[in-house]
């Protein structure tokens, strides 16, 4: 609905969190493209968008392509409607959707002060403004001439905070100390740090009351970033972290925006500057800096730093610096690219012009935090060094490479930090075996009794086979001991899958624990092909530990046996109970030996489970025996379905039980 807006900012996964973590405040609208209630606000949207434009940020979310994102920010709505505001809890809007009542939400978040200003307070509050280099902007109100009125001193506070405080003076009651400004009616000024009311020469008075076009006059005025020059680079660098816009002597829209970034990453301890290229090009082209950029050095000196790909608009330059400053990501020159491979190095091959490329980038940052200290990080951009992609056979963007010392991996998977540490953690342990014809005769074909094989076949070059790669390492995982999970390369081995009867990509079998003489296998049919779906169907050819109980058994074994037992209460036209089954098998392999397992239908068996006290299915229920000839006949219920979480209740409890068992035994002594 909004991509053609140029005031409302469209935003998606991979720019969302640097945007409301940037400091600045976002009312962003998630909707939906069929929603007829998003269309009618729409109109509403851009009027407001307008209105704010340069105070707060309007944004807008399509959740109809980015459903997780949504889902991730608890979107079951649409139009929802939330103020973010970095560090805080987001805040719903709950009113009516006209034009006015959006305003008059958004203003309350504009916290800047604007000041009254005095004979007791006035020149203490412009002194202490002046020596921290902000200047002031006051309006003085007469009877006569014009003066800003109260939203519009609000809306140019939000505007310019951080670089100007906003005042204003009465000059009907305050006439004498107007006069000493030279005011005698209603004006408006800017005085810039260091400007006295004597020789005002450098006050730019200002004949408007848009605000917008005030804070364009006022932004014009202010001085340029500081310049930074061949003689200073390197010392400045050194010892402190820098953000640094390149310029080719252009001066633009862009350039007087980034006047900004000095204030707004002031509490984070980033310095910013520019460097002239077409001044000191030498410089420039040692850094391989072709055109206008901007780059965050990390204090390490000149060769640590990471160049700027995203959108050249503020939020999206401050939530890199933020990220970048904290991050161990090094933007790679053939000077420090890691051939000699020391220690382990993560190398993303990738250019500025590729989506994934760059929606890869933040990710990468993300997944550095992580291993620091582990693994180092580079990016090496291919539209300049051609010669050392074409040296490691770089076909696609991006491609991502690990350097182990003499091994390389290419990366599979999805491009996401998580994706990225799971593919390095099975590096490091394997949890799927790589398959060749004569180990997949020899491991699966010759398989010992009992033992279950999880086999992918696939081919590199196929999409759905890459989405599934890093879904099947962690499957591997979820099921690691229980299952073998191995994987097919069925364009190294093309033959061989042919003749098991391989003909599409991916596909799944699952070769059950006795094999037989036609060596029969199941192959997965599903929709889903994430982890869970895959172990639950996996899990799901495994023997049976719990047993299956009726009326007479529950009363027998159960309530008046000597064993501790778990039971699964479950309905067989229950869906949740049959994705549950599985995961209580795995619970029954997890206590065999402490606790038995059972099941109990509660469409055959009503009565038993009504007498049980049972509501919903499924239920899981503890049983422990306490000693007593009759146990309760509704046991202890546990609020879980993992086989983990319930495992770790049970044995807490028997835990608590020792005692009294202890006690009990003394007393019969």
């Amino acid at each position: 609905i909004y991509d053609e807006d140029l005031e409302i900012i469209t935003l998606d996964r991979g720019d969302f969190d640097a945007a409301v973590n940037s400091g600045e405040i976002w009312f962003i609208n998630f909707y939906f493209p069929r929603c007829s209630h998003c269309h009618q606000l729409a109109p509403t949207w851009r009027e407001v968008a307008k209105e704010m434009d340069g105070v707060i940020r309007i944004g807008a979310v399509n959740c109809g392509d980015n459903g997780h994102l949504c889902r991730s920010k608890g979107i079951n709505s649409y139009p929802s409607l939330y103020v973010y505001r970095a560090g805080q809890k987001p805040e719903k809007y709950f009113g009516d959707r006209s034009k006015d009542s959006l305003l008059q939400f958004s203003m309350q978040f504009i916290t800047t002060t604007v000041t009254e200003l005095w004979q007791g307070n006035v020149f203490t509050e412009i002194e202490q403004a002046f020596s921290s280099g902000v200047g002031w902007l006051i309006t003085f109100c007469s009877e006569t001439g014009d003066c800003l009125e109260s939203q519009t001193r609000q809306k140019l506070a939000g505007m310019m905070e951080g670089l100007v405080r906003v005042g204003w003076m009465d000059c009907s009651s305050k006439a004498a100390l107007c006069e000493g400004f030279q005011v005698t009616s209603g004006a408006t000024a800017y005085f810039p740090p260091g400007s006295s009311l004597q020789q005002q020469g450098s006050v730019l008075w200002l004949q408007t009351l848009d605000s917008r076009e005030i804070y364009n006059q006022i932004i014009n005025h202010l001085p340029d970033l500081p310049l930074l020059t061949k003689d200073t680079f390197q010392s400045q660098l050194a010892h402190h972290r820098w953000l640094v816009s390149f310029t080719f002597g252009e001066k633009n829209t862009a350039s007087n925006e980034h006047k900004k970034l000095k204030a707004m990453l002031r509490n984070d301890h980033i310095q910013v500057g520019r460097l002239d290229c077409m001044v000191d090009a030498e410089l420039c082209l040692s850094l391989y800096i072709q055109k206008s950029c901007l780059a965050v050095f990390k204090g390490m000196g000149v060769s640590d730093f990471e160049v700027h790909h995203g959108k050249n608009v503020l939020y999206n330059i401050v939530g890199f610096a933020r990220e970048s400053v904290s991050a161990h990501v090094t933007t790679l020159l053939p000077d420090n690219f890691p051939s000699d491979r020391k220690e382990p190095w993560l190398v993303d091959f990738f250019t500025p012009w590729c989506p994934p490329c760059r929606a890869l980038l933040p990710e990468l940052r993300k997944a550095s935090i992580q291993l620091a200290g582990q693994m180092r990080f580079g990016t090496l951009d291919c539209t300049i060094h051609h010669h050392l992609c074409s040296m490691y056979k770089i076909q696609a963007y991006p491609t991502t490479v690990i350097f182990n010392r003499s091994s390389v991996h290419e990366y599979e998977g999805q491009h996401s930090a998580d994706g990225i540490l799971e593919f390095i953690q099975d590096l490091a342990s394997p949890s799927v075996s790589v398959l060749d014809p004569e180990s997949f005769q020899r491991r699966v074909k010759g398989r010992a009794g009992g033992e279950i094989w999880a086999v992918d076949f696939y081919a590199p070059w196929c999409g759905p086979c890459q989405a599934l790669l890093p879904e099947w390492r962690r499957m591997a995982r979820l099921v690691a001991g229980q299952v073998m999970v191995g994987s097919m390369d069925c364009q190294k081995h093309q033959s061989f899958c042919r003749s098991q009867g391989v003909r599409a990509y991916p596909e799944i079998r699952l070769y059950p624990s006795q094999p037989s003489p036609a060596d029969t296998y199941m192959t997965y049919s599903g929709w889903n092909r994430d982890a869970q779906s895959l172990r639950m169907w996996t899990l799901s050819a495994l023997p049976r530990v719990s047993v299956d109980l009726s009326p007479e058994s529950f009363r027998d074994l159960v309530l008046l046996g000597p064993d501790h037992w778990v039971l699964d209460f479950y309905a067989p036209w229950c869906g949740p109970c049959q994705h549950f089954a599985p995961e209580f098998e795995v619970l029954a392999r997890m206590v065999k030996g402490e606790v038995r397992s059972g099941k109990l239908d509660c469409q055959a068996h009503q009565q038993t489970c009504q007498s049980a006290g049972i509501t919903a299915y499924p239920t899981v229920r503890f049983y422990p025996h306490l000693g007593t000839r009759r146990r309760d006949q509704g046991g202890e219920v546990v609020n879980s379905r993992q086989a983990s979480v319930i495992a770790t209740v049970i044995r807490e409890r028997l835990h608590r039980l020792l005692p009294l068992q202890h006690n009990k035994l003394n007393d019969e002594l």
